[in-house]
């Protein structure tokens, strides 16, 4: 517990700030829906009418849906870990924490903006439960990429000193893997459970959108 304690002790900045930077993008994200033009709006509308019919219908595949969603998971934290082994690769790291926070904000901030308490619902069944595990997990593949990234700058770059590699590259690996299997473990959920939920809201959604249409 201790060398835990000290590690989040030693992290915590980086951590205050991954989590801004995500929560600003999660703002962003909302304010963008906004700025979504009448045509862009009826095209949506149309993809998610279609999306909660096929949910309704129970027409989602739990095990091609599981590959789908894992994979996604998977690559995006191979794609942080792969930035945090040079030291260019920093800012794609926090562009993409920023992204990441862009698509959860938009994705809710469409669904309330939309269909009211209805839309809220759906996303409290279809986004919240995976992302309380996919958030945190990507926040903490980022600062550790960061940190490690940075270790690079300091013992590598900046005083030219030859440092051990070993043992950081060895837990930064470990760590990364470790959300990588927890990716996998919430992929699923996101396969089996998540169309369960959905289904019950689903209905109440078509019928939003065929009152719209209306």
């Amino acid at each position: 517990m201790q060398p835990l304690r000290n590690y989040l002790k030693d992290q915590m900045i980086l951590y205050v700030f991954v989590s801004v930077l995500f929560v600003v993008g999660v703002v962003f994200g909302s304010l963008m829906v906004n700025a979504l033009s009448l045509d862009q709006q009826q095209e949506l509308g149309r993809y998610l009418g279609h999306f909660f019919s096929t949910v309704d219908q129970g027409g989602v595949s739990g095990e091609s849906a599981f590959w789908d969603t894992a994979m996604g998971h998977v690559k995006w934290i191979a794609i942080i870990w792969i930035l945090g082994l040079s030291v260019v690769g920093l800012p794609f790291i926090l562009v993409l924490d920023f992204m990441k926070g862009v698509l959860v904000g938009f994705t809710v901030g469409y669904f309330v903006g939309q269909y009211s308490w209805k839309g809220l619902l759906f996303a409290l069944v279809s986004v919240a439960p995976q992302n309380i595990v996919v958030i945190p997990g990507i926040i903490i593949s980022s600062v550790a990429a960061i940190g490690f990234s940075l270790y690079m700058l300091r013992n590598r770059v900046l005083t030219q000193r030859r440092g051990q590699i070993k043992q950081p590259f060895v837990s930064y690996s470990a760590l990364t893997l470790t959300m990588a299997v927890a990716m996998v473990g919430i992929a699923l959920f996101e396969a089996w459970v998540s169309p369960v939920m959905m289904r019950w809201v689903a209905p109440m959604l078509l019928e939003s959108v065929a009152m719209v249409r209306i």
